[in-house]
C-alpha cells in the first residue's frame, strides 16, 4: 500500500533497536511531529526501550475531525494505520516480541493508534490512548472482535476536552474491554486538552512492566 504518509521519517531514539528488549511507538497529533512525540517517550524511557515515531505528512493524519464519517478521513486514516504497522513490524523484525511492542499516541494519534489495535487485536505490550478515542462518525462495541489477552490499555482524558467527546472516551474502553483487554480508564477534571503527570506515571508502569517481563 502506499499512501500520503508512507515514505516518511521514522524517527527513533531511546536504546537502539538491535539492543532493545521492548519498544514503544509513538504516534503524534493533528500540526505536531514525530519528534516532538519522541519527546514525551523520553520522559518514560528506560534503559532497554527503544522508540519509534512515524511522521505524518505534513504533521496531520487525515483532514477531518476523528468524529467524521470515516470514508471523509481517507486515504489518511488507511495510510497511517499502515505507517504504524509499519513501525510496530520494525521493532519485531529486529527482535522485539509483538508482547513487548507497547502503542503510545496522543490527539489524533491516540484515535489512530487506538484504531490500530482495535483493529488489528493481538497481545502488544500495551496501548496508551491519551486524550482520543476510535475513530468514525459512530462506534458499534460490537463491530469489533479478536482478543487482547489481557493486554493493558490505558486511557485518559479530561472530563471538558474540547476535541474529545466523553462519551466517545467511555465506547471506546467498552470496546476494549470487549476484546478482553484490562482497561485503566481515567478521566480528570477540568484538565483540558494535554497530558498530566500522572498519566505519564501510568505509561511508566506500562513500560516497567514489558521491560521486566
Amino acid at each position: 500500500m502506499s499512501g500520503p504518509h508512507q515514505g516518511q521519517e521514522l524517527v527513533t531514539a531511546g536504546t537502539p533497536l538491535d539492543e532493545a528488549r521492548a519498544a514503544m511507538v509513538l504516534v503524534h497529533g493533528r500540526g505536531a511531529t514525530a519528534q516532538s512525540i519522541v519527546q514525551m517517550g523520553r520522559e518514560v524511557h528506560e534503559e532497554g526501550l527503544a522508540l519509534l515515531a512515524p511522521q505524518a505528512a505534513r504533521n496531520t493524519w487525515y483532514p477531518q475531525s476523528f468524529l467524521a464519517p470515516v470514508e471523509q478521513n481517507e486515504p489518511g486514516r488507511s495510510s497511517g494505520l499502515r505507517a504504524i504497522d509499519d513501525a510496530v513490524e520494525r521493532a519485531t523484525d529486529a527482535g522485539v516480541p509483538v508482547d513487548r511492542v507497547v502503542l503510545l499516541g496522543f490527539s489524533q494519534g491516540a484515535c489512530l493508534a487506538s484504531e490500530y489495535v482495535a483493529r488489528n487485536p493481538t497481545r502488544y505490550g500495551g496501548l496508551v490512548a491519551l486524550s482520543g478515542g476510535l475513530i468514525g462518525e459512530t462506534v458499534d462495541p460490537e463491530g469489533f472482535d479478536g482478543d487482547l489477552d489481557g493486554m493493558p490499555v490505558f486511557v485518559g482524558c479530561s472530563d471538558v476536552d474540547p476535541h474529545i467527546p466523553l462519551e466517545r472516551v467511555k465506547v471506546t474502553s467498552e470496546v476494549f474491554e470487549r476484546l478482553h483487554a484490562d482497561v485503566d480508564e481515567r478521566i480528570y477534571e477540568g484538565m483540558g486538552h494535554g497530558v498530566n503527570e500522572d498519566e505519564l506515571d501510568a505509561v511508566a508502569d506500562i513500560v516497567a512492566t514489558v521491560l521486566s517481563a
